[in-house]
This record gives structure tokens, C-alpha cells and sequence, in this order.
């Protein structure tokens, strides 16, 4: 596995001074001065230019964590680097004719493709859609586009298909346009989907985690973890039973209810690959402001608690597919949560932490034991192929 930034900067940190002594003879700093040194040196080889370092494509890249951060920004983004794609949003906001609108896509290579609580069909529809109305856009418009493995059962793609019909439905949206190619057996795993999606931005300001100031609010809407444990759980390979199903489901209409209650909102994303941990990063790395979080106060299913741990997994890293973390203003964070639970997707909404100027760039957690660790970007992929 490789390492983090975090391996690299306790590398580095090597303890001096003349204050109390170590072991070998050595003296070194006071306890709070040491962690403070780790910090800054942790800060310093964060703000380095990301760089590949493997030769070649792993996992771990697409597990959106460390590594596929890494790889967005040395390669993608030196690439096409142009101001709408910098802000490294979950879809790109627009101007269009003087109308604003909002575009992303994404693609679908879960396995198994049909899972408690949904398939890969509706995982399409509702991933597209919820990244457009985190972005403060009301979805419209989807595009599917299908790789099909030679020999792929007519049926299962009518499944497939029905469930992604079914979802537009709900979330309001129309398929409009799609493309088919079919690649040789063994060449795919049964289906692939590629979405696109538009939406159309009515609401005044721009919403972006580079927004979050000291003194906000980040709020959760709901247990975490739902989507990817089951995911693990559906393929069979351990010997494990629990009563959990996939939360995959549309936010558009949590996301209005939530704009229309607090029109000062500052951030919203879905926390999909990589989890709540991801996105609390992403905030604090693009906000430049430290992210404090209570271990206490992040709602998790007790059947996802316990698969959690039995698979040494930290449900922080694991992916949702219908939770949204929000940022808002410190003063709304009561009236955010009360519109969050309001709606059926968003009864168990609850803030988990704040945004804070001291230790910008870094993410830290209150343990249930009163102490303090850092949350790091996810290293590895210890979930792979789970949307």
C-alpha cells in the first residue's frame, strides 16, 4: 500500500529542542509543540504539486480517495485546466444564452449489478441527478450510454433498463439521448453505464465548499455508510449477514426543501467514493480552513457499525449514494437540519462538525474517547467497484 501524506510527514518530523526527555538520551519538545510541528509539516507536503508516482493505472485510483485526487490533478487537470473546471465541483455551473445551467456526467461499474435497495440502473439515474442538485441546479435532462459484454442476458438489461426508467420517473428527469457499444466476451463485466446530466440553476449565488468560513456548520443528512456495505455484503465473498440495503435514492427534492429553508447555504456534495471523510477533506483543502468533526455526532446504522468493524473498515471512508454533507452559515445550522428532517430522506440529519481557521487544510475528529486524530484522504481501496 502506499503512503500517505500523512506517512510522509511524520517521516519528516524529526523531534528538537531542549524540553523534556526521549528515549536514546534525546530531549524533545512539549507535547503540544510536537503536534503542532506535525501539523505544519503535514500542511507543507499537502500544498506540494500532486504528482503520479506509479507507472501505471491501480485501484486505488478510482476509489476517490488519495490517489485518484492525485491523479485529477496532475493529469486531468493539467490537462484541460480552464476556470469552469478548476473548482473541481460535482458538475460544472454554465452560462448559456444568458441562462445558467449545470452539466456532469458520470459512470457506473458496480458489482453485482443488482444489490438490496437498488441495481446499477437506478445507481445511474440517481448518481447523475444528485450530483446536479448538489450543485444547486434543478435536474432535467440524462443521457445513458451502454458498453454491453457479448453474451450479457436481454433480460438483465431490460431490468436494467426498467429500474432506470422508474427512477427518471421519480426524480423528474427525461433520457434523451444514449449511444450502445457491445465489446467481446470477457472483455467487460456484463454492463457499464455512462450518464450525463443537465440542469438548469434558478437560484441566485453559487454554492462551492472553496465557500465554507470559520463558524460554519457541516451537516450530514442521514446515516452513512448504507450503499457500500451492502454492496460488499452482496458479493458473497464473506461470510456476513446483515439487514442493510443501499440507500441509493434522488436528493432533488431534499436539496429545495434545504435551499428554500436556508438560502445562504455555502456547500453541498453527495458523498459517494471516498465518503463523508472525501468530502470533509475537499473542504478544507479547497476552503484553506481547518474541519472539525464529533465522532459522536455522525449518525451510522448499528447492522453498518458492526459489518464495519468485522471488515476493519472505517464507515467515514464508505460510500452513500442518497447522503448529502451540507455547509451552512453557523447561526442556520438549526433551521438546516430541521428542513433536512422534515423530508423522508433527511429524518435523521444531524451536524457533525465545524469549519474553523486554526489548522487550515486539515480535518480532525473527536473520538468517543475524548481524544483527537486526524482524518486523512482515504489510501487504498478497500471497497472497489462499488458505483
Amino acid at each position: 500500500m502506499s503512503r500517505s501524506w500523512i506517512d510522509d510527514a511524520l517521516a519528516e518530523a524529526e523531534p528538537t529542542g531542549h524540553e523534556g526527555p526521549a528515549a536514546g538520551g534525546r530531549r524533545q519538545l512539549p507535547l503540544a509543540d510536537r503536534e503542532q510541528q506535525v501539523l505544519d509539516r503535514i500542511d507543507r507536503a499537502r500544498r506540494r504539486r500532486p504528482k503520479v508516482r506509479e507507472e501505471r493505472v491501480t485501484m486505488s485510483h478510482g476509489a476517490g480517495g488519495k490517489a485518484t485526487q492525485t491523479l485529477i490533478e496532475a493529469v486531468f487537470l493539467d490537462a484541460f485546466r480552464n476556470p469552469l473546471l478548476e473548482p473541481l465541483e460535482d458538475a460544472a455551473s454554465l452560462t448559456v444564452g444568458g441562462a445558467r445551467i449545470a452539466l456532469t456526467t458520470d459512470s457506473y461499474v458496480v458489482s453485482p449489478l443488482f444489490f438490496p435497495g437498488g441495481d446499477i440502473g437506478d445507481l445511474a439515474v440517481n448518481g447523475t441527478v444528485n450530483d446536479l442538485a448538489v450543485s444547486g441546479a434543478r435536474p432535467l435532462y440524462l443521457s445513458a450510454g451502454f458498453i454491453l459484454e457479448e453474451g450479457f442476458p436481454v433480460a438483465d438489461l431490460q431490468r436494467v433498463t426498467e429500474s432506470m426508467r422508474a427512477a427518471a420517473e421519480r426524480a423528474g428527469v427525461h433520457v434523451v439521448t444514449g449511444d450502445t457499444k457491445v465489446v467481446q466476451k470477457g472483455k467487460a463485466d456484463g454492463c457499464y453505464i455512462n450518464t450525463a446530466g443537465v440542469g438548469v440553476i434558478e437560484r441566485d449565488g453559487n454554492l462551492g465548499v472553496a465557500r465554507a468560513q470559520p463558524g460554519d456548520a457541516i451537516i450530514v443528512s442521514g446515516p452513512i455508510g448504507d450503499h457500500g456495505i451492502t454492496i460488499m455484503l452482496a458479493r458473497g465473498e464473506l461470510d456476513i449477514e446483515a439487514d442493510i440495503g443501499s440507500d441509493t435514492a434522488p436528493l432533488n427534492g431534499l436539496v429545495a426543501d434545504l435551499l428554500d429553508a436556508v438560502p445562504g447555504v455555502r456547500a453541498m456534495r453527495d458523498a459517494t467514493r471516498g465518503g463523508v471523510a472525501t468530502i470533509l477533506n475537499e473542504i478544507a483543502k479547497a476552503a484553506d480552513m481547518g474541519v472539525l468533526v464529533s465522532e459522536d455526532a455522525i449518525p451510522v446504522r448499528p447492522e453498518v457499525r458492526g459489518a464495519s468493524e468485522l471488515l476493519g473498515i472505517d464507515p467515514m471512508y464508505v460510500a452513500c449514494e442518497g447522503r448529502l454533507v451540507a455547509v451552512v452559515p453557523g447561526e442556520d445550522a438549526d433551521r438546516a437540519v430541521a428542513a433536512l428532517a422534515a423530508h423522508p430522506l433527511g429524518e435523521q440529519a444531524a451536524v457533525i462538525g465545524h469549519v474553523r481557521a486554526e489548522q487550515p487544510g486539515i480535518v480532525q475528529l473527536k473520538t468517543a474517547f475524548g481524544g483527537t486524530r486526524i482524518v486523512d484522504l482515504l489510501v487504498g481501496d478497500p471497497l472497489p467497484r462499488i458505483c
